[in-house]
């Protein structure tokens, strides 16, 4: 029989202020719209709303533009203040043409404009930045819903929307992961027409948050989901492993 699994958006969040707590706000909304928490859930939340909490927020009308970010803003078109929001995440410019920043930040993902974006805040000169340490982010909400569920071993995936250099489009990305191994290989086992994988490893990660992405939407304010029925290996996880090792990306 094939298999399946569910997505369930929670959309009882509320609207995130610096110093909310959200692992207890996620526990409610998994309480009231997911019945609890069954064993083997994924729990998704979006960076934006951890951003909120964590005051990762600059009001670009406080920010004064170096030298270089007024150079590079002519280059590229942009607000200056907002250019040097970029460069005080970015630990690596990648690109720069078309109008497009490719940077890499300090966390190593390697991103459009360092992850800053002004898309769901409410004052349009203030900008969101990535919380510092998604893998932490995502540990803190698995330890609140762990002391919940005690029995229901689950995880918790932070995630945001990234393109890619060789399709259109975005989608949702694992930036942080707590309780899961983000990568399972498929290395040494043989496919059912009997080949030997010799370079398979399989973004579970990724999967779940692009999965959950289609629930909670850009302009639904469902800002959090719980993935269902999906197997994974438990671990204490890192978005780290994500990363392609520089020794072994062609494109760097």
């Amino acid at each position: 029989m094939a298999g399946s699994y569910s997505v369930i958006g929670l959309g009882s969040l509320p609207e995130l202020h610096p110093g909310d707590n959200l692992p207890s706000l996620v526990v409610d909304a998994v309480a009231a719209e997911a019945g609890g928490l069954h064993g083997g859930d994924v729990v998704v939340v979006t960076q934006k709303v951890v951003s909120k909490a964590e005051a990762r927020l600059v009001d670009l009308r406080s920010v004064t533009p170096s030298a270089f970010a007024l150079s590079l803003a002519a280059e590229l078109d942009k607000d200056p203040a907002l250019l040097e929001v970029i460069l005080s995440e970015t630990r690596r410019i990648v690109r720069m043409d078309h109008n497009v920043f490719i940077v890499e930040t300090h966390h190593g993902f390697i991103c459009a404009n360092a992850g800053v974006d002004r898309s769901n805040v409410p004052d349009d000169q203030v900008v969101a930045l990535l919380p510092v340490d998604p893998d932490a982010s995502a540990r803190a909400i698995r330890t609140k819903l762990t002391a919940r569920w005690p029995e229901a071993a689950c995880a918790v995936i932070i995630t945001d929307s990234f393109g890619r250099p060789w399709r259109e489009g975005i989608t949702e990305v694992a930036i942080g992961v707590s309780g899961l191994l983000p990568v399972e290989t498929m290395r040494g086992q043989r496919d059912p027409y009997g080949y030997l994988l010799s370079s398979t490893d399989i973004a579970i990660a990724d999967h779940l948050a692009a999965a959950a992405g289609l629930v909670m939407g850009k302009f639904d304010m469902v800002p959090a989901a719980v993935v269902r029925g999906v197997r994974f290996t438990p671990a204490e996880g890192t978005a780290q492993a994500l990363l392609r090792p520089a020794e072994r990306d062609l494109f760097r």
